[in-house]
C-alpha cells in the first residue's frame, strides 16, 4: 500500500473543502471495497477524506411518501429498517442476499452503489485491464469470464457490476443526491448515475471529482408484489451470476405495473424499460415471459465461459415472474 494522507472532517462543508484542496482525493466511509483495492495496489489514492463521522446516517420519510436514506446508513441498518421491510421488501431482500453480516455492518449505502467490479483481471495487476489501466487491453475477453457481463459490454470491457442493492434500487426508481466541491447540488437517477464502459471503462459513473453522494431517495412504494431472486455459485457470500429484482402488479388477470432490474448480467445494474412495457396489459404466462427475456437479451453476447448466463437468465426471469404473478392466476 502506498503512503497517503488522511483527513477526518466534521461536516459536509469541511469534507468538500478537504477534497477540493487535495486533487484526486478519495472519500472513504465503510471502506469494505476501497481498502481491499488499496492493499492490492489497484487503487492508489494519495489522499483519503474519511466521511464516516458525518451526519448522514438517518432514514427519514419524504413529503411524497417515500424514504430518504442517508449516504452513511449501513447496509445492515437499511435492510432491517421496518419501513424498508414493509414497503420496499425487494430492497431488504437484495441487501441480505449480498455480502456477509460483518460486511453489511460496515458497508454504507453510497459505498455499495459505488463498489467496483470483481473481475478477476481487474484485481490482478500482472494482467492487462482497461478498467484498471486504460488502453492496456481486456484480459477477460478470451480469458476466464464466467462471472462477466453479457449486456452493456464493449470491445474494451466485459466486467459485470457486483451490487445487489443497486439492482433493487434501480427497479424502485431511486434517486441519488450529491453535493459538488463548490456546494452545488444535483439529483441523478440510477439510470443517469452509471455509465456504460464503451472505450472508457475506467469511468464508471457520472460523478465529478470531489462530488459527494449525500443521500438516496426512494419514491413512494410502487403497487404490486416485490421479490429479489439471485442465482449464485454458493448459498451465501457470493456475487450474482444472474439476479432479478421484480415488482409486478396484476389487476383483473392482467399485469398493470411492472418494474424489473437485473444483476450479474450487465456492466451496470441493468434495467430495460422497453421489456417492462411488454408485460403491461398482458395476462401473465410462460410465452409472455419468454418474449420479455428475448427483449432484455437483445444484443446480449457471451464471451465463452459465461455463455451459460443466456439460458440461465431466461430461466431465472421466468421463475421470478411466475412467482410474482402465480397467486393472481390461481
Amino acid at each position: 500500500m502506498i503512503a497517503f494522507d488522511y483527513a477526518r472532517p466534521a461536516s459536509i462543508v469541511d469534507a468538500l473543502g478537504a477534497a477540493r484542496e487535495r486533487p484526486a482525493a478519495r472519500f472513504i466511509a465503510g471502506g469494505t471495497n476501497l481498502l481491499d483495492l488499496m492493499k492490492l495496489g489497484i487503487e492508489r489514492p494519495r489522499h483519503l477524506v474519511d466521511i464516516g463521522s458525518l451526519d448522514l446516517r438517518v432514514i427519514e420519510e419524504t413529503a411524497e411518501g417515500g424514504l430518504r436514506i442517508g449516504a452513511l446508513v449501513t447496509n445492515a441498518e437499511l435492510a432491517a429498517d421496518r419501513r424498508v421491510r414493509a414497503r420496499y421488501p425487494v430492497l431488504s431482500r437484495a441487501i441480505l442476499a449480498g455480502a456477509s453480516a460483518q460486511l453489511r455492518n460496515k458497508a454504507t449505502t453510497a459505498g455499495n452503489l459505488l463498489q467496483r467490479t470483481r473481475c478477476f483481471y481487474f484485481y490482478d495487476p500482472a494482467t492487462p485491464c482497461n478498467k484498471r489501466e486504460p488502453g492496456s487491453g481486456c484480459s477477460a475477453i478470451g480469458g476466464v469470464n464466467r462471472i462477466m457481463a453479457i449486456v452493456g459490454t464493449s470491445e474494451a470491457c466485459i466486467a459485470s457490476h457486483p451490487s445487489d442493492m443497486a439492482v433493487a434500487m434501480r427497479a424502485l426508481g431511486a434517486v441519488v443526491e450529491t453535493t459538488g466541491p463548490a456546494g452545488e447540488r444535483r439529483s441523478l437517477t440510477l439510470d443517469e448515475l452509471y455509465r456504460l464502459p464503451g472505450d472508457t471503462p475506467h469511468l464508471e459513473t457520472q460523478l465529478g471529482a470531489g462530488e459527494l453522494i449525500t443521500a438516496v431517495t426512494l419514491p413512494p412504494p410502487p403497487p404490486g408484489r416485490q421479490s429479489y431472486r439471485k442465482v449464485r455459485d454458493r448459498a451465501s457470500y457470493a456475487f450474482a451470476l444472474v439476479s432479478v429484482a421484480g415488482i409486478v402488479a396484476v389487476e383483473n388477470g392482467r399485469i398493470s405495473h411492472a418494474a424489473l432490474a437485473f444483476g450479474g448480467i450487465g456492466t451496470m445494474p441493468w434495467r430495460d424499460r422497453a421489456a417492462e412495457t411488454l408485460l403491461v396489459g398482458q395476462a401473465p404466462g410462460a410465452g409472455l415471459f419468454a418474449r420479455v427475456a428475448d427483449a432484455v437479451l437483445t444484443g446480449a453476447r457471451g464471451s465463452g465461459s459465461n455463455d451459460f448466463k443466456l439460458p440461465l437468465f431466461r430461466r431465472t426471469l421466468a421463475a421470478a415472474l411466475t412467482a410474482l404473478t402465480e397467486e393472481t392466476r390461481a
